[in-house]
């Protein structure tokens, strides 16, 4: 493990240069990172095919196979992320507050980078990208340990973001990839206090429960997500139909998507056989209630079922009596990540908006808008499901911290 340690060390002393760093060289090296991805991009592909073959042998399920998989289109997107963070206002020094105390103090709390930080993921090599810049542009260095189905992927696309900062005069390790795949490593990463001021798991309920519980740095989850959505009594079956469509069948894979379906009694019989002849259609495997089984061919569905982020085309049903039983039903399985309620009832969606504890609530909307580019954040680093410094869509400044300056002119406390 002293390779891990001495990328530790880099990256923490990368982080007190890059706190100094202007909002100009910080844009440049970024931009440089774009240039490099452009040129190099025949390399990604070829380290990423490597990477897609190998999880298609050892029998990745296809949904996830689509997670890990590169094109031109998806590198045009990483090349797009670096001109959107470029274009995004830069957190660091802005003055939240300012005011001046009862002895004459000029007090002011200021955004400032957290300092270096680590990133434990899972699949996506478009992770490695968005992490990366998003630390830079927020004056924080990067450690990054990706899973090992994307270790190829993460190899090529690190040495060109290395590359470009070299070329644009940034302190080595500002961004350094752990190439050791166990578990182990990820145990020695997570003891690393003396090096990383935070770590940011993203991946599947596994890899992040292991994270919080064995973790010595500050942790901000980017949780599961077991969406729902609540089909209320009165909703407009052609539309609910369309947005529970895209809801499950648009990317399976993302964290997202639904994976558990709450319908009314009141509009079961028409609503389960309109959405299920859809859903069926294009692959998605329904697994309901004994009530639900009885408008459309579905297997049952098990307690496991209920509580299960799928990544699929796999959809749980049930049939609820009310928004209130919904509601319940909720806060037993969710994972606080997105929930929605689809409804003409405006005091039903007023309940359902306050009453459920979750990241992103909507109303007569898809679960798929959690995203930093939808909600207008720019690119993320992941959806927080947690409650403390960062909830929902976390981006720049939840990549940043605040401290208090304070200007004097020689008073002393009496």
């Amino acid at each position: 493990m002293i390779e891990l340690l001495d990328k530790g060390e880099k990256v923490k002393a990368a982080s007190r240069k890059l706190r100094l760093l202007s909002t100009d060289e910080k844009n440049d090296a970024i931009l440089s990172i774009s240039r490099e991805l452009e040129a190099q991009k025949e390399g990604i592909l070829l380290a990423n095919s490597i990477d897609v073959e190998n999880s298609k042998k050892k029998g990745m399920k296809e949904s996830l196979v689509d997670r890990l998989a590169l094109s031109e289109d998806r590198i045009a997107g990483m090349i797009e992320s670096c001109k959107n963070v470029v274009s995004l206002s830069d957190p660091v020094g802005e003055i939240e507050n300012t005011w001046v105390q009862k002895e004459g103090l000029q007090i002011s709390r200021v955004r400032v980078p957290i300092g270096a930080i680590g990133m434990i993921y899972e699949s996506r090599p478009n992770v490695t990208v968005d992490a990366s810049i998003l630390s830079l542009k927020s004056g924080n260095s990067v450690l990054l340990k990706g899973g090992s189905d994307a270790i190829n992927s993460n190899k090529a696309i690190v040495s060109i973001i290395k590359k470009a900062l070299t070329s644009a005069g940034l302190p080595e390790g500002s961004v350094e990839l752990v190439e050791d795949t166990s578990h182990q490593a990820v145990e020695e990463m997570l003891k690393m206090n003396q090096y990383l001021s935070l770590i940011i798991p993203r991946g599947g309920a596994g890899l992040i429960k292991f994270v919080v519980n064995n973790s010595r740095i500050p942790v901000i989850e980017t949780g599961t997500g077991n969406c729902h959505i609540f089909i209320d009594y009165n909703a407009d079956v052609d539309k609910a139909v369309m947005i529970v469509d895209n809801a499950k069948t648009q990317r399976p894979g993302t964290c997202n998507a639904v994976e558990t379906l709450l319908v009314h009694r009141a509009i079961a019989a028409e609503f389960i056989p309109r959405a299920a002849q859809i859903l069926t259609e294009k692959g998605v495997e329904l697994r309901g209630c004994t009530e639900s089984i009885r408008y459309w061919k579905m297997l049952p569905a098990t307690e496991e079922d209920y509580a299960t982020e799928f990544l699929d085309l796999v959809l749980a049903v049930k049939i609820v009596e009310d928004v209130d039983e919904a509601i319940s039903h909720i806060e037993k399985y969710s994972t606080g990540h997105s929930e929605a309620i689809l409804t003409n009832d405006y005091a039903n969606s007023r309940r359902f908006l306050k009453a459920v504890d979750s990241a992103a609530v909507y109303v007569n909307a898809s679960t798929r808008f959690t995203d930093g580019g939808e909600f207008g954040f720019g690119s993320e680093i992941g959806i927080s499901t947690q409650k403390l410094h960062a909830r929902g869509p976390f981006g720049l400044k939840e990549l940043t911290s605040y401290k208090y300056t304070i200007l004097g002119d020689n008073q002393v406390r009496k």
